[in-house]
């Protein structure tokens, strides 16, 4: 019961992150929202930071096993390396889309929230590793310089069609940027 409880306020608190932002959900829209007393809130969490990085985690975890399960699915090395765009793009159809949720919560925080910034640090860095680890898989021969190249290119693509799908509420930055990112292995040899 305890597990549903925390469960249950993370995710009403990371709607309500995700939505209204960071600095407009107070902890009272949030007790609220999950119909819980104060208490029980501050039972399972020392601080709204705690809950944020709660938040950040939940989203992203979901995040990275959508992508791997599209990945798991993907028959080409083509497919998997553009993946995630087809995901990007998954999400984006599905509604209510307001970005990259860390994206979000950066956006909002001075420096001086340290931990906050230490989660979407790691979890930004997990990304581009996923990224690198399928760039290192697709191709028969490529060196790490051209490895970093290819998976920096996609991570920055990706991020900024996250960025500009929600300025413009149009996903053509998520389809321009998978165009964009198969040029950047047009020139080496794929495994087959």
């Amino acid at each position: 019961m305890k597990d549903n409880i925390h469960q249950h306020i993370v995710t009403t608190a990371s709607d309500l992150f995700y939505v209204n932002g960071y600095h407009a959900t107070g902890v009272n829209a949030i007790i609220e929202k999950a119909g819980i007393a104060k208490a029980t809130l501050y039972h399972h969490f020392k601080s709204k930071e705690d809950i944020c990085i709660a938040h950040l985690k939940f989203r992203h975890e979901a995040f990275m096993e959508e992508l791997q399960t599209f990945l798991n699915k993907s028959s080409s090395s083509t497919q998997k390396l553009l993946g995630i765009f087809d995901v990007l793009r998954d999400l984006y159809r599905k509604g209510d889309f307001y970005g990259c949720w860390a994206q979000r919560i950066l956006a909002e925080l001075s420096p001086d929230h340290r931990k906050v910034f230490a989660v979407i640090q790691h979890q930004k860095k997990e990304l581009l590793s996923v990224l690198s680890n399928l760039v290192k898989d697709s191709f028969a021969f490529i060196s790490k310089a051209e490895t970093e190249k290819i998976a920096g290119g996609l991570y920055l693509l990706y991020e900024s069609a996250i960025t500009e799908s929600h300025l413009h509420k149009n996903d053509w930055p998520i389809h321009l940027g998978k165009q964009v990112a198969s040029n950047l292995f047009l020139n080496v040899k794929l495994k087959q």
